[in-house]
């Protein structure tokens, strides 16, 4: 015998009969337990009619300042943050008022046109509406991006509002060592806190507004280049209640006069300390100290910034007295040391070429660049005068007379280099105040000489160019015209042939975004 039971219809457990109760919702009709809710709602209408968001922002302001590209942090703080990041979104989520009530379980940006000045999040939040019953609703939260300039930036539009100064200076006739220093700024952001940067006669004035960016800029410098700093402050205005002064400071960071590529001419007492190295050698690199090459024996000597400030010594000649050669003849003897490879050359005067057979014989480390035929620039040293205390104690001395050689090769030249031919790659360069320090015409095209010799060298010197940063002069497709263009024209006219190029694997990408960020 069976019996089929209601659902509805008491159950017996324990020999006691058990019945739920049952209530309506008053808003459908629907029914509901009684004996857990404790409102008298359906979760369908609970759903429909409650909004846990009610007391959440639905729109808010952000402030960005357009000139350094940072957010308020209310109530005063600046922060960098780049669109749709992290850091963006928590900032975003901090302005509303009344998140703190709800759960957040999840946020994320909804795109936008940028120059819409509108930035949409949508929230996902939870909060519970009843006891056990736990409500979710996603909303989208619309934030207006409003423009104003931070203290900072205000700062540098005003004048006479810099705390500190850093005079950057080289007593020397050419740039170069400032058009380096220039690239390794720019890499590593060492002006990012500079109100102004300015052109003096010998060097860069670099304004910050407080004094702790001045020093970490010294201490960047001190890494990279050796200087000599000198401090000094000046008292700006004074309470005389609470004796609080205010000052300017004013540093003075003064660069070893040497550059590279330049002859040397050391103090024969120093050259004895420094490995008993032969007093007229090369300036093969500039660093943290001055990097010396003996070009007859391949001998090298470091100079750190303060043994130098101790003995100060100058430049016996610069790349403006350099002479162009021929290498007649070259035989390279089992001395290496590195890149270097100790050589015996015959080398004569590019302008003496069909005029007369003069020859010099000369020992250089160029052994690995250099074949016969080639050009090499050098300094010739035979009938020239140097107006230097320094080499005239050499000529003098019984011992290192007899060494000075007749010509001294630098570096490989290219003869055959176009002017100012296209290159595929470019360099940043700092936006400079020139005050009243407006080049002539003269001037102007000397330094364009000048950066184009550095332009030259970063192609040359494969160690020079890693500590920089090149950028990609045009977009892939026309470079990728360009190279075809210029493969066809070396083919047809035969220039440019043998000249070192920057290979495309070295270049960074987006010059033109970081140009516009500069500027």
């Amino acid at each position: 015998m069976s019996m089929d039971l209601d659902d509805d219809a008491p159950v017996a457990i324990g020999g006691q009969a058990q019945t739920g109760a049952t209530i309506l919702c008053y808003n459908c009709g629907a029914p509901i337990d009684g004996t857990t809710a404790t409102g008298a709602l359906c979760f369908a209408c609970v759903k429909l009619t409650v909004d846990i968001s009610q007391g959440v922002q639905r729109e808010a302001t952000l402030n960005f300042c357009r000139d350094c590209d940072r957010w308020l942090m209310p109530p005063t703080s600046w922060v960098v943050a780049m669109p749709e990041s992290r850091e963006l979104l928590a900032l975003c989520l901090k302005k509303l008022r009344g998140l703190h009530k709800v759960r957040v379980v999840d946020a994320s940006f909804i795109w936008t046109e940028p120059h819409s000045r509108r930035i949409k999040v949508k929230l996902t939040i939870q909060d519970q509406v009843q006891d056990g019953m736990l409500l979710q609703q996603t909303f989208e939260v619309v934030y207006v991006v409003a423009t104003q300039q931070c203290p900072e930036c205000a700062k540098s539009y005003t004048a006479n509002v810099w705390r500190a100064c850093v005079q950057v200076r080289q007593k020397v006739l050419h740039k170069r060592t400032f058009l380096f220093l220039e690239q390794l700024i720019m890499k590593h952001s060492a002006h990012r806190d500079t109100l102004n940067i300015k052109e003096a006669k010998d060097g860069i004035d670099f304004f910050f507004s407080q004094r702790n960016q001045a020093e970490k800029f010294i201490d960047f410098l001190n890494s990279v280049v050796p200087v000599k700093v000198k401090s000094s402050q000046e008292l700006i205005s004074q309470d005389i209640h609470t004796s609080k002064k205010s000052f300017k400071f004013t540093y003075s960071a003064e660069i070893v006069p040497i550059c590279r590529d330049d002859l040397v001419a050391m103090p024969i007492k120093l050259a004895k300390q420094s490995g008993n190295i032969s007093p007229l050698v090369l300036c093969h690199k500039i660093g943290t100290s001055v990097y010396l090459l003996d070009p007859q024996t391949l001998q090298t000597a470091d100079i750190s910034g303060p043994i130098y400030w101790r003995s100060p010594f100058s430049s016996l000649a610069d790349v403006k007295e350099l002479v162009e050669f021929v290498v007649m003849d070259i035989e390279p003897t089992p001395t290496r040391r590195g890149k270097w490879v100790l050589s015996e050359a015959t080398v004569a005067r590019a302008s003496d070429l069909g005029v007369n057979d003069k020859t010099y014989f000369t020992r250089t480390h160029l052994g690995h660049y250099l074949q016969p035929g080639d050009s090499a620039m050098g300094y010739l040293l035979t009938g020239t005068m140097f107006n230097n205390p320094e080499f005239e104690a050499l000529e003098e001395s019984n011992v290192y007379s007899s060494t000075i050689p007749d010509v001294v090769l630098v570096k490989k030249h290219y003869p055959n280099r176009r002017r100012n031919r296209r290159r595929n790659w470019k360099l940043k360069r700092m936006n400079k105040d020139e005050g009243e320090l407006l080049p002539k015409k003269a001037d102007q095209d000397r330094m364009d000489r000048e950066y184009e010799m550095f332009l030259q060298d970063v192609e040359e010197d494969e160690e020079l160019r890693a500590a920089m940063a090149l950028y990609k002069n045009e977009k892939k497709r026309e470079e990728e015209e360009m190279s075809i263009a210029e493969t066809e024209t070396e083919t047809d006219a035969g220039d440019d042939v043998g000249v070192p190029r920057v290979d495309m694997d070295e270049l960074l990408d987006d010059f033109d975004e970081l140009t516009m960020q500069e500027q």
